[in-house]
């Protein structure tokens, strides 16, 4: 099942909160991958490259304001939201100064919460303009959503367009499947990484020698720089 929206990574040691945000996140849109303590979240974050982190502050393993702090020190600016019990000023001075999106304090409306990541994802993915992705001859239009060869359009599923968007955003950049399963899907079932193999094929078949996806052996798949 594809997620549109992309996968929000929930960060959140209390099961009756994480399985209510996960289902309202699920209705809206969303896919959703659960952790509990620092360590999965930062793991989740560098396997999966979610649109979105909720982090709850108070974690088992150690505080949520770590796994920010991290994201942030190796230059991840994934939006993050914290979701809290805490309420005091000093608390959301430092969430934000830590580079936090949005903060959002227990007991919380489920719906202005889904509003909220909407909210960040949509501005972090928001295009600076129309935008257009090359490779010789084919041409990815990003605001269209359409492609092209030598001026004629090519038809893809939306599932095929997303993932030649992901790798063709980033020429040379090795992306793991797990990692294609994320943000062409919204994903987080590492067990279905065959499905990224099978939709390389079906790229390969469409577009023939205009298809710039190269496998790298052991590591992923990866779009080839333009000469």
């Amino acid at each position: 099942m594809d997620h549109p929206r992309g996968l929000v990574l929930v960060v959140e040691d209390e099961p009756a909160i994480s399985d209510l945000v996960r289902r309202y996140l699920t209705a809206a849109g969303f896919g959703v991958h659960l952790e509990t303590g620092v360590h999965g979240a930062l793991e989740a974050v560098r396997r999966l490259r979610p649109a979105a982190v909720l982090l709850d502050v108070g974690l088992p393993d150690g505080d949520g304001t770590d796994v920010c702090r991290a994201m942030r020190e190796r230059g991840d600016w994934t939006p993050v939201l914290f979701v809290t019990a805490r309420d005091e000023e000093v608390d959301r001075v430092l969430g934000l100064e830590l580079g936090a999106d949005d903060y959002v304090t227990k007991p919380f409306s489920p719906r202005e919460l889904v509003a909220r990541v909407r909210t960040v994802v949509r501005r972090s993915t928001a295009p600076a303009g129309p935008r257009v992705l090359r490779d010789g001859a084919l041409a990815l239009d990003q605001g269209a959503r359409s492609l092209s060869v030598d001026g004629e359009e090519r038809h893809l599923t939306a599932t095929e367009l997303n993932l030649l968007e992901v790798l063709m955003s980033a020429p040379g950049r090795v992306f793991g499947r797990a990692e294609l399963l994320s943000r062409a899907w919204g994903q987080a079932d590492y067990g279905s990484s065959r499905t990224v193999d099978v939709h390389v094929a079906q790229l390969r078949a469409k577009l023939g020698e205009h298809c710039p996806v190269e496998t790298v052996r052991g590591a992923g798949y990866r779009a080839r720089r333009p000469s």
